[in-house]
Order: structure tokens, then C-alpha cells, then sequence
């Protein structure tokens, strides 16, 4: 492949910048060796629609996979694709006004992990249910690099709390030692878990972590305008970066990641358990039931003894033909805009049955 020219391109009449890219072939080859990136950057985007159409091109031309969130208030992605054009894609993010100087964080994996390429314009680069322009990270907490981060940890002082700002399936199976855990299934019930819950965090050094940093930015500024804790701070780059640095760290288990992988290993540290059998276990599937689809934790023994399915009851339903069961090539992905419905049990003959057994 060979880039010819690469330039920034300002529109007088609506003010926007893009990227003009002249690329002498559309399938590009490159290298076999593929990655994952990471990548978000909060900033005022005026026109979110045009960046979302460079953005599908950019990332077709380039053959790169995965998911990107534009909104308003910024962009938030996740790619896979081979070493050198997700090289490409850096330089040409960085050749824009407003996308250089991204923290790009790289992981194993590559575009196979992802079933195809999706870029949508949202309302908020991620979801926390609180419009962009009324809380913003501007008033976020202290940024703590990660051996910032392990040291506040290991000194351990007296009032720290450590406050997991990821969903239950997110922690269940990783999380940094003694962290409180909040109970919910999508990041916008955070702000409700925060409000009903003060009293943990007053007086006190809040140490707030998600998967890669983006959700504490706007999370810990919610905290901070509660003007409750003594200091609130946030992982910068999140667990990612930190268990870079600190592989055998605090942190322990597994980190759950958006896309096929599921999840990434850290340590030897099993803290989940099968939902079937409560052995220990930390390996998450979809169930087969095509109505049900819930994500859930189970062990080898017993996802053969329910043939891949959450509970005899869909068992059952697939047996009398009274459901479909979902194509087994999706089985180990999960959207992420259904996350919610994959932890809940949707289909209405099952709901039916369970009361039958009642």
C-alpha cells in the first residue's frame, strides 16, 4: 500500500476538518500480524455526522474492524485490524485537529474479533444517561498514572475506597482488591448506585477504575459535584494500562473486554462461579436459547449437561421446539448495545414456564 498524500482539509462555510486520504489501492494487504486498539478522546465535535462518514471511510479503506461512538462531546472506539494499517489510522487520526495526541491502547486480537465494522453517532461517547453539556469531565477526578496508582494502593491509607465503576458481569470475574462493586448491569444506573450510597464515599480518597478510563472521566466528575468525598481520583488509561505495568498487581482475575475475546487473562485468580453449579469459574457464554441469549458464567461440566443453555427450563423450550437456538457462530460475541438484554431473560414462553414450575 502507498499513501500518497494525507492532508487536513478546513471548510470556511460549516467550519469542520477532516482528512482528505489518497490511497493507491482499496484493498490493502499488509501485514498478517493484527492487534486491537483502544482509543477515546473527550472534545466538542460541531458536526458529529461528517466525522461518522470519514470515520466508515477511513476505517473501510483501511480494512479495520470493530466499533466507534460519535457524539457531541467526543469519539470512542475500538478497532482490529492488521499492525500496519491500524499504524495508518493512528497517523491519520493524529494529522486531525481535533484527534491528535489519542492515548491509543493496543491488545491482543484483531479484526476477526469483531463481526463487522459499526461507527454511529450517539449522545454521549459512552452512556451514563446525564446529557454531554451537564456534566462533562472538566470537573473529573485527579488523573493517577499507573504507578501512581499502585502506590496509593500499597500505602493503603485509612480513608481510601477503591470504587469499581464497571457493570456486575464486568467485575464478577475481575476487580482490584477490596474494591466496592457496584451492582449494576449498565453504566448509566452508576449515577442511582452513587446517590443512594453517599455515605461510603464521604470523607473519604476515591479511587475510581474502569476497562480503559473513559467512564471515569464523566463518573468521577458526577461524584465530585456531590462535594461528599475528601478527593476523588481515576486510573488514567484504566485497568489497561495499569495491569501493563503491573501484570501480578492489585488488580486480579480476568479484565472483560467488548468484543469476542470476552475477556483477557491477568492472573491465575478464578473469582467468579458457575451460575449453574457455583464451582469457581470465570468463563462466560451465551446461552442458546435465542429468545433468552443470557450472558452468564458456567463451567465445562455443566454447559455439556445443559447443552450450552443457562438453565433446564431453556433446555426444555429448545427440546420442544418451542424456541429457536441462536446460530453457535455468535456464540462467544455479544454486542455492545446488548449487553443489557443478554443479561436478561426475554423470551415469553420461558417466563410462562418458569411459573408453571412454580
Amino acid at each position: 500500500m502507498q499513501v500518497l498524500a494525507i492532508k487536513n482539509t478546513q471548510s470556511n462555510a460549516k467550519k469542520k476538518n477532516y482528512c482528505i486520504l489518497i490511497i493507491t489501492k482499496n484493498v490493502l494487504v499488509g501485514t498478517t500480524m493484527n492487534k486491537i486498539i483502544l482509543f477515546y478522546k473527550y472534545i466538542a465535535i460541531q458536526y458529529p455526522k461528517q466525522i461518522m462518514k470519514w470515520q466508515q471511510e477511513l476505517c473501510q479503506k483501511l480494512q479495520l474492524k470493530g466499533r466507534i461512538l460519535i457524539s457531541h462531546e467526543g469519539i470512542n472506539g475500538t478497532l482490529g485490524g492488521t499492525i500496519e494499517n491500524l499504524g495508518h489510522y493512528k497517523e491519520y487520526m493524529n494529522t486531525h485537529d481535533l484527534f491528535d495526541k489519542i492515548d491509543f491502547k493496543e491488545s491482543s486480537g484483531g479484526p476477526e474479533c469483531f463481526p463487522r465494522l459499526s461507527v454511529k453517532v450517539r449522545n454521549e461517547a459512552v452512556s451514563l444517561g446525564i446529557p454531554y453539556d451537564q456534566l462533562t469531565p472538566h470537573n473529573g477526578g485527579q488523573h493517577l498514572n499507573p504507578a501512581e496508582t499502585h502506590a496509593l494502593i500499597a500505602q493503603n491509607p485509612h480513608d481510601l475506597v477503591i470504587l469499581d465503576a464497571r457493570n456486575n458481569y464486568e467485575w464478577e470475574i475481575g476487580r482490584f482488591n477490596n474494591a466496592i462493586t457496584p451492582a449494576i448491569k449498565n453504566f448509566r444506573d452508576l449515577p442511582q448506585y452513587l446517590d443512594e450510597n453517599l455515605d461510603k464515599f464521604k470523607d473519604k480518597q476515591v479511587l475510581m477504575y474502569c476497562t480503559g478510563g473513559i467512564r471515569c472521566e464523566r463518573a468521577s466528575a458526577y461524584l465530585n459535584e456531590k462535594n461528599i468525598a475528601k478527593k476523588v481520583y481515576q486510573m488514567d488509561g484504566g485497568i489497561h494500562r495499569y495491569i501493563e505495568q503491573y501484570p501480578d498487581g492489585f488488580f486480579r482475575g480476568k479484565n472483560y473486554v467488548f468484543d469476542s475475546r470476552i475477556a483477557v487473562k491477568v492472573t491465575d485468580d478464578i473469582l467468579g462461579a458457575c451460575a449453574l453449579c457455583s464451582t469457581p469459574c470465570d468463563d462466560y457464554h451465551n446461552c442458546l436459547n435465542a429468545t433468552c441469549n443470557k450472558h452468564f458464567i458456567c463451567c465445562t461440566h455443566c454447559l455439556n449437561k445443559y447443552n450450552k443453555m443457562c438453565s433446564q427450563i431453556c433446555q426444555t423450550l429448545i427440546k420442544e421446539n418451542k424456541v429457536q437456538a441462536r446460530p453457535c457462530f455468535v456464540s462467544s460475541f455479544v454486542e455492545t448495545s446488548s449487553f443489557a438484554k443478554a443479561t436478561e431473560d426475554k423470551s415469553e414462553d420461558t417466563v410462562k414456564l418458569r411459573k408453571q414450575n412454580r
